[in-house]
């Protein structure tokens, strides 16, 4: 699984059309074939701060996304922003849940 991560800082005067864009981008993309996840968040500490998730089965299907009029748009929503994206793809191999936790604590199931 890749999980590609854009971290944003927006201007207040452009927020609103850059979470249009967004959701709109998300809405495409989660559809994709490939595509595990899409989501937008907004930070609760920097009210100009929109970070924007994809997740991924494989690099085949993000490689297509990166090539698409969608990512294209994702790209002018980042030339919006007040300084550089932090822009990240992370490689996941494994994955856990509650299992984790559980196991962690000491609790059997």
């Amino acid at each position: 699984m890749i999980l590609a991560t854009i971290r944003m800082t927006i201007p207040p005067k452009k927020h609103d059309d850059a979470l249009k864009i967004l959701r709109s981008i998300a809405a495409k993309c989660k559809v994709c074939s490939g595509c595990l996840g899409c989501y937008i968040y907004e930070d609760a500490q920097d009210d100009e701060v929109i970070m924007y998730e994809e997740m991924w089965e494989s690099e085949k299907g993000l490689d297509r996304h990166l090539r698409s009029q969608e990512y294209q748009n994702l790209l002018l929503v980042m030339e919006m922003a007040l300084k550089h994206p932090e822009v990240r793809f992370n490689t996941i191999s494994t994955s856990e849940g509650m299992e984790m936790i559980e196991r962690a604590r000491g609790f059997a199931r």
